[in-house]
């Protein structure tokens, strides 16, 4: 009964650190994309509230590809803690074997694993599509943060602009050319304008509505005569301009049940989502959120070494932590491989399988070993 509630605080204890540097590990990743999240508002004029609603659910992207690093520094840490407090050797002492320490953190690793699945196949693709909707269905609220001075701005579909001077609201040399037929309305031939491009003196911009004064227009089709439009003012409505913010959900945002009929069923593979070349794309993302958690349960057993009274080098601390990290940087390298290579697949899906069986007798050997020296 007192070993298991000592069983029950360690795995308690191992969670809390793993939350721990979870949450610091998230929150620095976090900090970083937010700021490259500011081009939202900068470049492509969209509100505060959109900005920050889309930070929000991208935590959910961000916090998962930790878990794993978390996973493992937390077993170093508890590890390395119990070892110099001596605690460990109380537990030899009064019975309790190594192996059933081992199966302690194979059970936090199992743990894991299902936290990892539970965010990776079912939240995080939700919380993403919710933010690229987000995208999708708020338009650009203000076209002034998107202006800079002398200096070329395309943060909308087929429209280009420049001013030299801008203060607030009001702005000097202004040069704008739409090939998007944003501006056709301009020219008294509507069906012939495919470019527009304005020159103005002066402008001033209130919400999605430019002022221009003193500039002409110069509309017409490549390779033909263009046609100019002197004016001492002009009104131009930018509200139907279309921000080149990508708006469709990528295949990290799609949803694991959608990927999954991707490969298993043929009358999605005509669709459009499925093209020919889904596979390549596909794979990756099912093989992170479905296979990458199975990589966990063989950190706690690399970790485990450290339990083998050895004083080799290649069982000490530092060691132990290069394995383990090499391992997950195995992971996310050779993931990448999985869609375009059958071999590397087949060698992905089944690795964890072997290296959990490997050592775990591994374990299992050593301390039988250790048990016959006592």
């Amino acid at each position: 009964m007192l070993q298991n509630k000592i069983y029950q605080n360690f795995i308690i204890e191992i969670l809390k650190t793993i939350l721990i540097i979870l949450f610091g590990l998230s929150l620095i990743a976090f900090t970083v994309r937010a700021v490259n999240f500011l081009d939202l508002i900068v470049e492509n004029g969209y509100n505060i509230t959109t900005y920050f609603k889309y930070c929000l659910l991208n935590i959910f992207g961000v916090a998962p590809k930790f878990i794993p690093l978390s996973f493992l520094l937390a077993l170093l840490i508890f590890i390395h803690k119990h070892k110099t407090d001596s605690e460990f050797v109380i537990l030899w002492t009064s019975g309790v074997k190594k192996i059933q320490l081992v199966n302690i953190l194979f059970l936090a690793s199992i743990l894991v694993v299902v936290l990892y699945l539970i965010f990776s196949t079912f939240i995080t693709p939700l919380a993403l599509n919710k933010s690229r909707q987000i995208l999708s269905n708020d338009d650009f609220s203000s076209f002034l943060p998107t202006i800079r001075t002398q200096q070329f701005s395309d943060s909308f579909k087929g429209f280009t602009f420049i001013v030299e001077k801008k203060q607030e609201n009001s702005m000097q040399n202004i040069f704008l050319h739409d090939k998007g037929n944003n501006l056709k309305n301009l020219s008294s031939n509507i069906s012939e304008t495919n470019e527009t491009t304005i020159t103005a003196a002066r402008g001033v911009l209130e919400e999605k509505k430019l002022f221009l004064f003193n500039g002409q227009i110069i509309s017409g089709k490549s390779n033909t005569k263009n046609e100019i439009i002197k004016f001492e003012q002009l009104t131009i409505d930018l509200s139907n301009l279309s921000t080149t913010t990508i708006k469709k959900p990528k295949v990290q945002e799609t949803s694991t049940v959608k990927l999954l009929s991707c490969i298993f069923f043929e009358n999605d593979r005509n669709s459009n989502f499925c093209n020919k070349d889904f596979k390549k794309e596909i794979l990756p993302v099912l093989n992170r959120r479905m296979i990458m958690p199975f990589y966990i349960p063989v950190i706690s057993l690399i970790c485990a070494l450290l339990l083998i009274k050895s004083n080799k080098f290649y069982f000490n601390r530092i060691s132990i932590f290069i394995y383990s990290f090499s391992l997950l940087l195995f992971t996310e390298l050779a993931i990448r491989y999985t869609g375009i290579n059958l071999v590397m697949l087949s060698f992905y899906l089944i690795l964890p399988f072997i290296f959990f069986i490997f050592l775990y007798f591994l374990l299992i050997f050593n301390f039988s070993k250790e048990n016959k020296n006592l």
